[in-house]
């Protein structure tokens, strides 16, 4: 894995295990030699590993859309900043530039994003790991309601297990690392149709 790309908050959230979190994430990156990157803001969690990989000699990439560069939330330390007309082109384009994907605390952009790149890999569009680093239990409920969406059979247990979750950055990076894709087909239950 060469990069990776991380969706977390641009808040600092309330925890400082958060911000700690993000910050060893990216100290593993760099020891790792795998670049980062991410939404290209300066704020927040974001910033927290963005910065954590830079001071540590890492590469950076953001990838941001024009209208939050003009109010002046990009990072202008990253090695490279690129600026895309819309969200939509943003994710798109980090997909392509990623090799695997981590969800961190964050909030409805981070869910917006992970939900996004789960759904693309559901549907056979990347082979891509993508995990979730589940700090301080923050998706607790979130894992419980996909086990429900299973369970009810909305989801797939297959597309349930393409998310892979660690509560520790060095095991859910391992664990990415020796990812390989299984080839599910699209779940239709058409026992119920």
């Amino acid at each position: 894995m060469k990069k990776i790309c991380i969706y977390c908050g641009s808040s600092p959230g309330a925890r400082p295990e958060y911000i700690e979190t993000a910050e060893k994430l990216g100290r593993l990156l760099v020891q790792k030699k795998i670049d980062l990157v991410y939404g290209g803001a300066r704020v927040g969690v974001m910033a927290a590993i963005a910065n954590a990989v830079l001071g540590h000699g890492g590469e950076v990439i953001g990838v941001m859309p024009r209208f939050l560069t003009e109010k002046e939330v990009a990072h202008t330390g990253l090695t490279e900043l690129r600026t895309v007309e819309t969200m939509h082109e943003r994710k798109k384009l980090m997909t392509e530039l990623a090799d695997g994907f981590i969800a961190l605390p964050g909030g409805m952009g981070t869910l917006d994003e992970l939900f996004e790149t789960l759904t693309w890999a559901q549907l056979g569009l990347h082979q891509k790991p993508i995990g979730l680093l589940n700090v301080c239990s923050y998706y607790d409920f979130l894992l419980q309601f996909l086990e429900n969406g299973a369970e009810e059979r909305f989801l797939s247990q297959a597309h349930r297990d393409m998310l892979i979750v660690e509560n520790d950055a060095a095991k859910l990076l391992a664990r990415l690392e020796g990812y390989r894709a299984q080839q599910t087909e699209k779940w239709l239950d058409l026992d119920l149709i």
